[in-house]
């Protein structure tokens, strides 16, 4: 049985660790946004409203991008140099060689089909017996499997490529495991990048190896350190989005009922998910200036933590926001980012979890929570959000 967390206070919650069973975080950001929806923690500064949380990631003259590269402690020690720790021209020209190879257009039928058919291979391996814990059979394997194919890489590495991956999202709390990940990483895919060079396969790495703006290609490093951010989000993001989803359809049988008769209806429901439980809860920002911002005065080169999960239940941009409505305007949650560094990976992750949630609901009839589970399923987590598990039963 998990024993939840229930922190009282925001210095509390900061102090726990990325994927500590935290139930309910959202009680203590409603209280953030009410007193102080700019302040201090342990960590340094919080941004907890959507407005504020909107004009700090648009301003990224003020608020740089700088935290979260190897310069300071963080992701960028195990991601090393990537386009989430860049700023300005350097930013601009990494976004224009990577986002190209990401675009679902881009990658073709070739990628719908290859993800459909890595989303069957999984389900094959459970549906006779009628019932599954999506969360290890399903959510947790198909994204990262889904990239692991397109990069032309053994599926068999799949469970390496995860525990790296998590690893590397463990590196705040322990500095060690993440830095070890991220050597692992590097150890297997440098000579990956060789044999490619030497002999193009036109998967997404060689994309990436060829890709050029304006006379400048990649090195090496940079693709591997960008790599070591693809595997992240494809571990954690898309992972925790296919999970909170299909968390709130079982939740839900009339939902449920109603996405089934209508597909299109999925990516409304994708976005209201990533409003409702933001996959990553934080955005991190370090200060170029001194600045006052929501009656606070932040100084020079101080650590800031954009909260997108608090932002995304902020009362004064959305109505009952702590409702899962899948008919409110779609489109302004900030669980993607906003602005210039707005995720390069967005509509790949979309393109990706909508073929997944439509597997799961083209092949499970009758889905719904198995009732024979010891204990229910519940979203929990502060970094990274996601369901315990889900536990399911469905018509074999």
């Amino acid at each position: 049985m998990t024993s939840f967390v229930q922190p009282t206070s925001p210095e509390q919650l900061f102090t726990l660790g990325p994927i500590d069973p935290v139930e309910n975080p959202y009680d203590i950001y409603r209280a953030m946004r009410a007193n102080a929806p700019v302040g201090e923690s342990g960590y340094g500064y919080y941004i907890a409203s959507f407005e504020l949380a909107q004009q700090a990631l648009l301003d990224d003259e003020t608020f740089s991008s700088k935290s979260n590269s190897p310069d300071y402690p963080g992701i960028g020690m195990v991601f090393g140099q990537t386009i989430v720790g860049m700023n300005g021209k350097e930013h601009l020209k990494h976004r224009n060689l990577i986002t190209p190879a990401l675009r679902p257009r881009a990658l073709g039928c070739e990628f719908r089909e290859g993800a459909r058919s890595t989303a069957d291979a999984l389900i094959d391996k459970f549906i006779a017996s009628g019932r599954s814990n999506l969360v290890p059979d399903f959510t947790f394997l198909y994204p990262l499997s889904v990239f692991v194919q397109l990069l032309g890489l053994p599926q068999e590495d799949v469970h390496d490529f995860h525990q790296w991956g998590v690893d590397l999202t463990h590196v705040a709390a322990d500095p060690e495991r993440g830095l070890r990940g991220s050597a692992c990483l590097a150890e297997y895919l440098g000579p990956v990048l060789k044999d490619k060079r030497d002999t193009p396969t036109g998967d997404l790495i060689c994309r990436l190896i060829e890709a050029e703006v304006m006379g400048e290609r990649m090195t090496d490093a940079e693709i591997i350190s960008f790599l070591r951010l693809l595997i992240t989000g494809g571990a954690d993001t898309t992972y925790h989005l296919l999970g909170n989803t299909l968390h709130r359809l079982l939740s839900d049988r009339e939902l449920l009922e109603r996405v089934l008769a209508n597909r299109d209806d999925i990516e409304p429901l994708l976005w209201e998910s990533l409003r409702w439980e933001a996959p990553v809860q934080f955005v991190s920002r370090q200060t170029n200036r001194e600045v006052h911002i929501g009656g606070v005065t932040i100084p020079d080169d101080a650590p800031v933590m954009v909260i997108i999960g608090s932002a995304n239940r902020d009362e004064a941009a959305f109505d009952n926001p702590d409702a899962f409505d899948i008919d409110r305007d779609q489109g302004k949650s900030l669980a993607f980012g906003y602005g210039k560094h707005y995720c390069a990976g967005a509509d790949f992750g979309l393109a990706e979890a909508t073929i997944g949630m439509n597997a799961i609901l083209d092949r499970l009839e009758d889905i719904r929570f198995d009732d024979s589970a010891e204990t229910p399923s519940t979203i929990r987590g502060v970094a990274f959000r996601g369901p315990s598990h889900l536990k399911v039963t469905f018509a074999a």
